[in-house]
């Protein structure tokens, strides 16, 4: 996935790999590192519970904000997810659950800090299982992972399949967000981009994927009315970056965050960075710097 940089026009799969490399953890074993991150920051949340306010719960998307924090710094690594298909794995097949909490694109950042809140929020261990269970119903329609094709590959299909079982909610349309009528085909035309697509029958479920998502209505904000919804965006609000790219609907995903003194900022694995980081610039400034943006997704988070 790009950035304020992008360099490169593909869906959030192929330009993030949505994954972690063939040396990460499965939902099985994780390397000891991720195990360790794992359980130290579900430690961190659950040891500011009893400082909270009495009777309220802080949000969902602050909490994974926090997890953010802590993941500062933590590299950011492209293409990873189709690992197991350049070491010659089957699209059509289950597809593997690869994870990873010591490297990150940017949707598998804000997936693994929602997966890592939704668990340390609960009354249960902080499991690995449990994790690995919170990421495959993010990252898959309807929850459910089967092969290449059910990934949600179009990060506002990750928006609306996830709002539709109660993992977020679309806030662009209550903000007074647009509709993008503009049909989704970037990846069935850009074929030659995606390995998978060599498989023919893999492709043409990708293209009907495609072309159901056209009843499925999407919102965004345009650049130049940010700033006047700029004072309802929470920290923890997942982000998604409109492109005017055809056939595409997102270049880049992210976290809102605001900083000590209220200042709303862009918390994410940033591909011309390296790292994960929170920009220096507003979120308006930001999204103002990315080539062919036209605006933000939003996406509130919720428990679940």
């Amino acid at each position: 996935m790009g950035t304020a940089a992008f360099a490169l026009p593909f869906p959030l799969s192929a330009l993030g790999g949505r994954g972690a490399p063939a040396d990460s953890g499965s939902d099985d074993i994780p390397p000891r590192a991720d195990h360790a991150r794992l359980a130290a920051w579900s430690a961190t949340l659950r040891a500011e519970k009893p400082s909270r306010a009495r009777g309220a719960r802080t949000p969902i998307g602050r909490e994974a904000a926090h997890v953010g924090e802590l993941a500062i710094g933590t590299p950011y690594e492209a293409f990873t997810l189709e690992a197991y298909l350049r070491a010659g794995g089957e699209p059509s097949a289950a597809e593997p659950l690869t994870l990873s909490l010591t490297r990150f694109d940017c949707v598998t950042l804000v997936e693994s800090c929602l997966a890592i809140a939704r668990i340390a929020a609960g009354e249960r261990a902080p499991t690995w299982k449990r994790f690995a269970g919170e990421m495959e119903r993010m990252r898959y329609r309807q929850g459910v992972r089967r092969g290449y094709t059910s990934r949600l590959h179009y990060f506002s299909e990750w928006i609306s399949d996830g709002a539709q079982r109660g993992l977020v909610r679309e806030i662009a349309s209550e903000l007074g967000g647009v509709r993008d009528e503009r049909p989704l085909r970037f990846m069935s035309e850009h074929r030659g981009s995606y390995p998978a697509l060599a498989n023919d029958d893999v492709y043409r479920q990708i293209g009907e994927m495609e072309r159901r998502l056209d009843s499925s209505p999407r919102f965004f904000i345009p650049a130049q009315r940010i700033p006047d919804v700029s004072d309802r965006i929470q920290t923890g609000d997942v982000l998604a970056f409109a492109t005017s790219i055809p056939g595409l609907d997102v270049s880049h995903a992210a976290f809102a965050y605001r900083d000590g003194k209220g200042i709303l900022r862009v918390l994410h694995a940033p591909l011309s960075g390296g790292a994960v980081e929170i920009t220096r610039a507003t979120l308006p400034k930001y999204v103002a710097n990315i080539r062919r943006a036209t605006g933000i997704l939003l996406a509130r988070p919720l428990r679940g």
